[in-house]
């Protein structure tokens, strides 16, 4: 439940870009309250469009940040990427049911992601300073889309994926070629997956073809592969 008054209008307190067509977009937080996982939907010019963009920053952090991708002809993120500090948004409550981590006081855990499917792992890094994913496996299509990777190393043991383009220390290809690697945790483990719904899809039969029940394997889609063909 919101514990203060909604704000519907959030300003634009910075913009950073990381490649030609990825960006995080900061706002100025107005004390709105959200757990890791949670989306806020985002409107265009009009204020009638609208996409959902999963939250990257943590819970303690002034402003609120998303890691947003500028999609072809996309109403949405064009806009947003020509924002400037002191722009207004709209946006919407927070929502969402993608919770990376959040039985990890039980049991071992695993985050994938692809693109900005990295960024509610963000959020939850950023929230819990002691948090400790046995592996992170995080794959893109250029190494300037990489998001903070020598930071993410220092939180988990990481693995990347680099598929256009050889990166060192990463692996040329896709993520899905690295599921091998998954370290051994038996049953007991919690698997997150965010991002491409062809990585999704893959890593899900690949893991109950080893006996990972589908209650232990968490997923939220971004994309659809076809943006990417």
């Amino acid at each position: 439940m919101m514990t203060e008054a909604f704000k519907e209008i959030m300003t634009v307190s910075g913009i950073r870009w990381f490649g030609p067509d990825v960006f995080e977009l900061a706002m100025h937080r107005e004390g709105l309250p959200f757990t890791p996982g949670d989306c806020l939907a985002l409107f265009a010019a009009d204020g009638r469009v609208s996409r959902p963009y999963s939250i990257a920053s943590g819970t303690q952090d002034e402003h609120i940040r998303f890691v947003i991708r500028v999609m072809p002809g996309g109403v949405v993120s064009t806009f947003l990427a020509s924002r400037r500090p002191g722009d207004a948004v709209r946006v919407s409550p927070p929502f969402g049911w993608f919770r990376p981590g959040e039985h990890g006081q039980l049991r071992p855990y695993v985050f994938l992601a692809t693109g900005t499917g990295v960024a509610p792992f963000l959020a939850f890094l950023r929230s819990h300073a002691d948090a400790a994913p046995a592996a992170f496996f995080y794959g893109v299509r250029r190494s300037a889309d990489l998001i903070e990777p020598e930071w993410l190393a220092g939180r988990a043991p990481l693995r990347l994926a680099v598929s256009r383009e050889t990166h060192p220390g990463a692996h040329h290809g896709r993520i899905t070629e690295l599921l091998a690697a998954l370290p051994t945790l038996g049953q007991d483990a919690d698997y997150y997956l965010c991002g491409l719904d062809a990585m999704i899809d893959e890593a899900t039969l690949w893991l109950e073809s080893r006996d990972v029940d589908i209650t232990r394997i968490h997923r939220e889609c971004f994309f659809n592969a076809s943006y990417y063909t």
